[in-house]
């Protein structure tokens, strides 16, 4: 029990370290990624008024592999976010490493059109 509370800890001050230098406006809301065991989420946020601008998950998504549909996500989320008139945004990527699902979609939303 004692080395799950010590890896959980260090899930936490990791993903507390990497949102520690990010913070969301309005102009460039920050996008933000929760990877499941069975799903991959993610939320447009602007952290100043504290209000998420738009969602989507994978669940929705049915065609392809976890990347294939990580990427294809991405496209979804920027097409949404273009609607609301946002151009650019700032990637957290959270506890994560930068590869895999977490690489995809952050791809993806700059194949959709999103400057991160």
């Amino acid at each position: 029990m004692k080395r799950a509370k010590q890896q959980n800890q260090k899930v936490v001050r990791r993903a507390n370290r990497t949102r520690a230098k990010l913070f969301g406006t309005a102009k460039r809301p920050r996008v933000s990624a929760f990877r499941s065991n069975k799903a991959l989420y993610v939320q447009v946020i602007d952290d100043e008024k504290g209000v998420t601008i738009a969602a989507g998950s994978t669940k929705n998504l049915s065609t392809g592999k976890d990347v294939e549909r990580a990427k294809a996500l991405g496209k979804v989320l920027a097409e949404k976010v273009k609607e609301k008139k946002v151009t650019s945004a700032i990637f957290d990527r959270g506890r994560y490493k930068y590869h895999g699902k977490i690489k995809a979609l952050a791809d993806g939303l700059r194949e959709g059109g999103l400057k991160i």
